[in-house]
């Protein structure tokens, strides 16, 4: 099993928003957000940010696959 983001890519693309527009907006750094894309692991104060940012919970930007 792992965790798979496209859930937060495709948020991205419906609101228009940049990655880098992502790491400004969460404070995460570039490098998380390019773990996030090649599905690595990132700690949880990442997905954390980044669901502060949105307004919205864990399993709104990710799945278990």
């Amino acid at each position: 099993m792992c965790f798979n983001y496209n859930k937060l890519f495709k948020l991205l693309i419906d609101r228009i928003i940049k990655k880098k527009q992502l790491r400004e907006m969460s404070g995460v750094s570039s490098t998380s957000i390019a773990k996030l894309a090649k599905r690595g692991n990132v700690i949880t104060y990442v997905l954390l940010r980044i669901c502060i940012a949105f307004n919205c919970k864990g399993f709104d930007i990710m799945e278990i696959v």
